[in-house]
Formats: C-alpha cells, structure tokens, sequence
C-alpha cells in the first residue's frame, strides 16, 4: 500500500474512532473486500476501540489484525450483558478470520415430555416451541440414555404415535399392544390407566429429569408404609423396587450436599495456542451437565475474556437460569442477578476441583492425540517445557552432558553425550582421558574436559550447544560456567541433575542460585532428563571399564614380540589368564593361534619362568 493511500486509511478509521459514542455495544472490523475479519463487545465502544490504535499497546498479532483494517461497524446496545449475547452470536455468524475459534458448535440432544393428551417421553435433536417441556441438551448422551433407561424401567409410559382424545378412547377405537403386554404401557389407549394417575408418573418424571429426586424418595417411601399397615405386601414391595433404583441413581449422581441446587461452575485451562473451558451444572448435588469446549486462540485473548466467552456460549447452548456462578478468578460478567463465587474451602472448592480436574484431563487428552498425529510437535512442546524451565532465550535444539568416571583417582575419564531434537546423537558423542588432574578430582576433571571440547569447537567453527547439563550437583555447574562464562566467554546455559536416595533421577538444577526444580515422576521431563542421566552415564562407565581392562590385562604377552593384538585377545579369551597359559601344553596353545605362534609364546613363557 502506498504512503498516500496509508495516510487515507488512517484519517478514515480515526474519524469513526472519534465519532464512536461512549456507550456498550460490539464493533466489527473489517478488511479490504468488506469481510468481517473481527468481533468484539465493548462496555464503552469509543474506549476500547481507540485502545486497538495505541501503538504503544499494541502486541504483535493486533499490529498484524490493524494493518488489515479498512473499514469499522458498530451495534448499540442497552447493556453490556445485551453486546455479550450479540458478540457471541455474531462469531458464530461470520466466524471472524481473528476471533478465537469455538471448535465445536454441535447442537446436543434433549429429552421432551410432549405437550399430548396422554403425554410421552422421547429424545429429540430439535427444539419446538410449544411441543412439550424440553430438558438437557446433554452434551454427554451416555448420561441422557442412562436417564432414559431409568425412567422407562420405573414408569411405563405410552411410546406409540396415537393421536388419543378422550372421545376415541371412550369410543374403544384402540387395542392394546404388545408393550402392554409385557408390562412396559399401562395402555391408556384402551383406558385402563386414568389421565390422573398417569399424569401423577409424568409429573415425576419432570422432577427426576429437574434433579429433584429426594420428594419423590419420601412420598414413594410413605406410599410404602401405606401399603405395609393396608397389609398390601406386594403392592408395596413394588413400589420399594421403584425407591431403591432411584436412591440408587441419586447416590452415583450426587457430588456434594443436596443443598447445592442451580450452580454452574466453569474453569479454564490455556496455552499459547488453544484454550479449554469446562463447564458443569449442579442440581441438588448432582452433576447433569458436563461439557469443555475447545478455543483456538488467534489474538493474545487472556484467560479472563476466553472464560467469559465460555460462559456465555454454555449458559446459551445447555439454557441455564443458575443464579450463582462459581469460578476460578475474579472477572465481570454482564448479566443481572447472578452471584459470582470464587471458593477457597468447602463444598463449593470441591465442584471447583472437579471441574478443574476435568478440563485439565480434556487438555491432556487433545494434546496426546495431536502428537499423535504428530510426533514433531511433542518434542517442541517438551523443548518449550525446558526452555521455561531453565529460562533459556532459544530451545534447547543440542544439549550436551558430561560425566566422570575413576575409582579412587585412577584411570579418570570423561564423557559427552550429545541429544539432538531430544534424541541421542551416538555419531557426536566424546570419550576423554583426563589429562591433567591427578587423583579423584571431579570438579578439576570437569573443567579440564569442557575446556578441551568448547576449546576447540570454538577453533573449528563447530555449533555449540543450546543447553549444557552437568550429571551433578551446583558444584558440577559451577566447574563448567567458569570455563563457559569466564575463560572462554561463551553464553550457554548450564543446569545440573541430581539423583535421590534411591539413586533415581529427582531434580533439575538451574541458575547461578542453583534452583532446585523438582522432576515429577512419569512425566515426559522426568522421562527424558532419566534417559539423559542414565545415557551418559553409561557412555562413561563403559569406557573407564574398557580403560581398566586393558590395564588389567596388559600382561607379560605384551612383551613377547611377534604376537599380535588379536592372538592375544584369543588366548586370553580361551585361558582366562596369562598364568593358565603358562601352565598349558604346546599343544593346546597351538590349536588357538597355531604351531609357529604357539612355539614363541611356549618358549618365552618358560625363559620367563626359569
């Protein structure tokens, strides 16, 4: 765009800012082809579309959402919970190129009791104005069967598409069906249940499908005492089947106290790319609605504006009227007559952690099935997971470990392990025999080997290091950072890790104070820095043990001439030890490495020995 055109552009989008009036409404933004690319809701209009204009405020995805800017609308409303409702509708609408993306706007079955003569009990995706009372939607349909499935085994009402009348069922139109048969109608078809009576089991069902499950629990159980004192036994053994698979049902619902009654609870879980919100509505104690909803983030939406999105899709998508809303921060919500509750302790903290718990598993869950899909992206998240931990500025691409190894000072080496993209690189891994330390001096032999190594990365231009990790304590990292930082004057982060009392890899050491950042077990950290450990640690046993045993079995076959390496390993291999060759015949030695070899060792030996 050029300059000129720029300017226009500018003077245009500031004189609607100017002009915009102090009142609560939503604002759209939009680009060059009249697109709506943004939505937002305002509680003053003017203010806060002036603040997308400040420069100084701008992060860098607002700068990129105002350059495409070209034009700017607006709605007025009465109040802000008004500009809430129409912000909500409006990004389902136009589904704006930069508004969080609401990943599921699916519409949820209910349950309808219809609005018949004789009324019946069906599941319905559709919602009728003046068909019947509805109840849900349920997001969770095993809940809704299950609910279904109770209902029909305690009441038997009709499922058939008969058109009854009081005049057809007097007149004996019908017959009765096999349901009634087997016992699952009572056949008000052919009048053999009153419209009462049946309309008595409705009226239960309403307050089963409500939550209020505990007045029917008493008036089935004075029935029962009824029909105990009339001496009718039977009658009231059916209707004591009927109490204890509703009490049944309360007890696997029911969460808290009973008196929690009309509560949703909403909690929100985020990172930088997506956002969960979960939501659950109490009735009486009992759970009976549960949903999370998936954000994708396109701006930097804090947590406060994703959770009042959340809630205002949710309350709208399931219809709730709950007067209190509990949650986990502090924010405004525009809507008369609600509490807000933030818990710290109690029944109500309970709901709270449960919610939680489940927003936080649902977060866990779609992050396990993308990497899946796509195994990169697990190891970024894991590199991320480092990088914040030891507040690195890049991700940890190459780290390398060091370890030494001796016993009681003698045959001291070092080794470095080096993981690319958090796999071993074995090609790039580093053996050293410690040169210039005498006796069992971990942190001298630690300086000397990262100063050769670093040395002459630097001398031959090779890529250093993101990460440098000691397999050790604070003493260990301050070893390698005065080399790092002080001799060679390099900026690479060092962090050092510690094993507990089990010997099992516990803590992540980092910083110049040496914070101590605990490694929870199982987790894909804890995991990887183990591998880290155990790998080096490996790398550097097998090597000293591979100086040690060529130490070992360097022996009087070294000094007879003529034998070579391998007739050696050979002999040693087949006779344990330079004193069983000895004491072997010609022979024997000579079915090894032949007649000839055998001769020369068969006599140096015995020169030896006399």
């Amino acid at each position: 765009m050029k300059k000129e055109e720029r300017r226009n552009k500018e003077d245009y989008l500031k004189g609607i800012v100017n002009n915009l009036p102090d009142s609560p409404g939503c604002y759209q933004y939009l680009n060059s082809e009249g697109t709506i690319i943004y939505v937002g809701k305002a509680k003053n209009l003017k203010r806060r579309v002036a603040s997308y204009f400040n420069k100084e405020q701008q992060t860098l995805k607002t700068r990129l959402l105002v350059s495409k800017i070209c034009d700017i609308k607006y709605v007025v409303v009465n109040s802000e919970a008004d500009a809430l409702l129409l912000e909500n509708n409006l990004i389902k609408q136009h589904k704006p190129r930069y508004n969080v993306l609401l990943k599921d706007d699916k519409t949820y079955p209910s349950i309808c009791i219809t609005n018949e003569y004789f009324p019946k009990l069906i599941k319905t995706r559709k919602i009728i104005r003046g068909a019947g009372k509805y109840f849900g939607p349920y997001s969770n349909t095993g809940a809704l069967n299950a609910m279904i499935d109770l209902i029909k085994e305690l009441y038997a009402l009709r499922t058939c598409n008969l058109k009854l009348t009081p005049e057809s069922i007097k007149e004996g139109r019908f017959e009765a069906c096999l349901k009634y048969q087997i016992k699952k109608c009572n056949a008000p078809c052919i009048g053999y249940i009153t419209e009462e009576e049946y309309n008595k089991q409705v009226e239960e069902i309403i307050s089963i499908l409500k939550g209020d499950i505990r007045p029917i629990e008493e008036a089935l159980l004075s029935e029962i005492k009824s029909k105990a004192i009339e001496l009718k036994f039977e009658e009231a053994q059916k209707i004591k089947e009927k109490y204890d698979q509703i009490e049944s049902f309360r007890t696997r619902s029911e969460v808290v106290s009973s008196t929690l009654h009309n509560i949703d609870v909403f909690s929100i879980e985020s990172d930088e790319k997506s956002a969960y919100v979960n939501f659950l509505h109490i009735t009486n104690g009992c759970i009976n609605q549960a949903y999370t909803l998936e954000y994708k983030k396109k701006l930097d939406e804090s947590d406060e504006e994703l959770l009042l999105l959340g809630i205002t899709e949710m309350r709208e998508r399931f219809r709730s009227s709950a007067r209190e809303i509990i949650l986990p921060i502090e924010i405004e919500i525009p809507i008369d007559g609600i509490t807000i509750t933030v818990p710290r302790r109690g029944e109500k903290m309970r709901l709270l952690s449960l919610s939680k718990l489940n927003v936080k598993q649902y977060k866990a869950d779609r992050v396990k099935q993308d990497e899946k899909l796509n195994p990169e992206q697990k190891t970024t998240r894991l590199m991320k997971e480092i990088q914040q931990a030891v507040g690195m500025e890049k991700l940890p691409i190459i780290i390398e470990t060091f370890d030494n190894s001796n016993i009681q000072g003698t045959d001291a080496v070092a080794a470095c392990v080096v993981f690319k993209k958090l796999k071993p690189s074995k090609k790039d891994y580093r053996k050293y025999n410690i040169k210039t330390v005498d006796g069992a001096d971990d942190y001298a032999s630690m300086r000397e080997v990262t100063r050769r190594r670093y040395k002459r990365a630097i001398e031959e231009n090779t890529p250093l290091p993101n990460l440098i990790i000691a397999d050790g304590g604070k003493g260990q990292m301050e070893a390698i950072r005065g080399v790092i930082e002080e001799e060679l004057g390099l900026s690479i982060p060092i962090a050092g890790l510690v094993k507990d009392g089990r010997h099992r890899t516990s803590e992540l050491i980092v910083g110049k104070d040496g914070e101590q950042i605990g490694l929870k077990q199982h987790s894909a950290l804890f995991k990887l820095m183990t591998q880290i450990q155990d790998e080096v640690h490996r790398f550097a046993i097998s090597f000293h043990r591979d100086k040690r045993s060529k130490r070992q079995t360097a022996s009087l076959l070294d000094e007879i001439k003529g034998i070579g390496e391998k007739s050696k390993k050979e002999l040693l291999k087949k006779f344990k030890s330079v004193k069983r060759i000895r004491e072997a015949t010609l022979e024997d030695i000579a079915a090894i490495i032949g007649k000839s070899k055998a001769e020369i060792i068969f006599e140096a030996l015995n020169k030896i020995e006399n």
